[in-house]
Parts: C-alpha cells; sequence; structure tokens
C-alpha cells in the first residue's frame, strides 16, 4: 500500500490535459512493469525478472530516481559520506558530484587528495590539479548522462577547467552554500543554482533533488518539478495535448493520479517500500516511456528512434541505502543476494 502526499497544486481548476488512448496507460503499465522487475531482482529471483520483451532487452532507468546507481553512490558516499567537512562542503561536494556525474571520477579526485574534495581545495588548486591527474589516467571525467552546457563561461578551452571556475563562482565569490541554506523551497533551491553559468534549468533541478537527498535539507519533491528533454518527449507521447496545464503541472498531476490509476487499471504497485512516486520519479518516468515507445509505438515519431542501451550482466551485489529521513532503510528488505546464475545486473539498477 502506498501513501500518498497531499500536492501542493490545485488542478481542479484547469483543464487537464487530454489522455493518448493506449499510450497515455503504458505509462503506468511501464511504472508497474519496471517496478515489479526491481522487486523481484531484490528478493533474490534469477532472472528474467519481466515477461515483457522490451524490459527483458533493452536498458531502463528505475521508477524511483534515488534507486539508481549513480543516485545511490552520491547519497550513500556523498550526501552522507564521511570527512565531509563543515555543511558549506558537503554543499559543494554534491553539486561537483553531479555535475561530472562520475563515480570514478569522484573515486579518483577523492583518492588524490586523501579525503573527499573541500572548498579549501578550491582555493588552494588541489581540485583542479587533482581533475587533471584522474582526466589524465581515464581520459575523461563525464558521463553523458545529463547535456551540460559546453561554453566557455569562464575562459578555458577545457571544460572540467571551466567547470571548477564556476564552483570558485559560487563558492568563493559568491557564497552560493549561504543562499541554499537560507533557501525556504525547492525552487528557491533550483533558482539559487540555475543563477550560474553552466547551470541550465534542468541540471539545477537535478543538483537541487540531490541537495534535498542529503540532512541540508527537507523540502517535499512534489514542491517543485521541471520537465528535462525526455519528459517533454514523453509527455508529447502520452498526451494529445496538455490543456491548461505546463509540463511541470502535468507531472505533478500525474503524481496526484497514481493511485487511482494503478487501482483502476489494475495494476500492482506498492511503490519503493511503501514511498509513492514523486515529482522526480514522475518527471523520470516520462522519459523512460519515451524511450519504451520506440518500441512498443513507434508510429509516435520523435527525434529519437530507437533505444541505445541494452543489458550488461553482473554478478555485483547490491545493498540499497535511501536517506534516512524517509524511514525505509530496513536491511532486511533492500539487501540483495548474488545470484549465481551471474545474471542480477540485467534491469539497470545501476
Amino acid at each position: 500500500m502506498i501513501h500518498m502526499p497531499r500536492s501542493p497544486k490545485i488542478f481542479s481548476k484547469l483543464r487537464p490535459p487530454t489522455p493518448r488512448d493506449g499510450v497515455y496507460e503504458l505509462y503506468w503499465h511501464f511504472a508497474s512493469r519496471r517496478q515489479a522487475a526491481f522487486e523481484k531482482r531484490l528478493s533474490g529471483s534469477s532472472w528474467p525478472w519481466s515477461d515483457d520483451p522490451i524490459l527483458q532487452t533493452y536498458k531502463f532507468c528505475n521508477v524511483f530516481r534515488a534507486a539508481d546507481r549513480v543516485s545511490q553512490y552520491m547519497i550513500r558516499d556523498v550526501a552522507y559520506g564521511c570527512d565531509a567537512g563543515d555543511a558549506a562542503d558537503r554543499i559543494f561536494q554534491i553539486i561537483a558530484f553531479r555535475t561530472f556525474s562520475n563515480i570514478a571520477t569522484w573515486e579518483g579526485v577523492t583518492a588524490e587528495i586523501g579525503r573527499a574534495p573541500r572548498i579549501e581545495d578550491l582555493r588552494s588548486g588541489d581540485f583542479e590539479r587533482a581533475l587533471a591527474a584522474v582526466k589524465g589516467r581515464n581520459g575523461g571525467l563525464y558521463t553523458g548522462a545529463f547535456i551540460l552546457c559546453a561554453t566557455k563561461a569562464y575562459g578555458f578551452d577545457e571544460k572540467h577547467r571551466n567547470h571548477v571556475g564556476l564552483f570558485k563562482h559560487m563558492f568563493l565569490e559568491e557564497r552560493l552554500d549561504r543562499r541554499i541554506a537560507g533557501a525556504n523551497s525547492l525552487e528557491q533551491v533550483v533558482r539559487s543554482i540555475e543563477a550560474f553559468p553552466l547551470m541550465g534549468p534542468f541540471m539545477a533541478y537535478q543538483t537541487a533533488i540531490d541537495l534535498n537527498y542529503s540532512e541540508l535539507m527537507d523540502f517535499s519533491e512534489n514542491d517543485y518539478t521541471q520537465a528535462g528533454p525526455g519528459a517533454l518527449r514523453g509527455l508529447k507521447k502520452a498526451f494529445v495535448d496538455l490543456g491548461d496545464y505546463s509540463p511541470a503541472d502535468a507531472i505533478l498531476w500525474m503524481v496526484d493520479q497514481q493511485a487511482t490509476e494503478f487501482s483502476r487499471l489494475g495494476l500492482p504497485f506498492n511503490g519503493l517500500f511503501g514511498r509513492p512516486i514523486h515529482g522526480i520519479d514522475g518527471q523520470g518516468l516520462f522519459c523512460e516511456l519515451d524511450k519504451y515507445c520506440r518500441e512498443a509505438a513507434p508510429e509516435l515519431l520523435s527525434n529519437r528512434t530507437r533505444i541505445k542501451a541494452r543489458f550488461r550482466a553482473s554478478t555485483e551485489s547490491l545493498h540499497l541505502f535511501f536517506p534516512p529521513k524517509w524511514n525505509i532503510n530496513d536491511p532486511g528488505a533492500i539487501e540483495v543476494r548474488r545470484d549465481d546464475s551471474s545474471m542480477v545486473n540485467q534491469l539497470d539498477l545501476f
């Protein structure tokens, strides 16, 4: 049983979106099937965890953003990591980690410095030197998880040096940590980050969600959402039109509808150990719906026509950790056994 949060949005006065028959329902079917596969994988069941041939073949993110591999690392090892320094250092670490979204980069920088990087390492130049060393060894610093602004905003030819310039601007000159500490809403955190060069609206939103996982703040994820490019494509496929709703409104409307729609369609869905879909998850689901429809409804054309990523088998064990304030960290419920079939990572838990 999922427990629904109260949404701050009042939708009754607006003309609602018009669902596209069959595709709107796929949003809910995908969420139910993908979460069921996640739960089977967690239970220690052998692959395949779904009889859906699309889910068996292609890589999809989890229904819940916090359960995906990079978010899990960020929560456990960055937002709640040891040797963080003070609150300002923690804010810097979370923003820096999300900018690269690369575990190997973060571990390399941490090894170079001897601990998690702090604001003092920006001032001394140690952070930039560590990045250069890791780039020299690994050949790159970034993943393709997010489309990053690539301008020479701080005058450098190399992207990472412009980001170092950004971090100096944020923390040495403008004291972004103080703005964030004084924020009274999730949207205000987003706006504070978005005000800087190289941080577009969607990246600012994703970063604010990471900050909100930590102990530094505790805003509802339903207070604000921001549709990324993939979610916008998914919205166009799920709806004939959005009525009087903005894309963000439509996402939060779906959050409000989840219990009703899962029940209406007869779909099992227990949430993330009782935690329902929130705005950030609903946004991600539209992005995954866009991908899923490339196989399930290829007649709905967009600028993306195929799903690039397929499964890669792994025997790596998984131990999930969520923000303690969510009260869902039940070790007995979320510890995954190693699967002798060597197929435990077929779905995109990672």
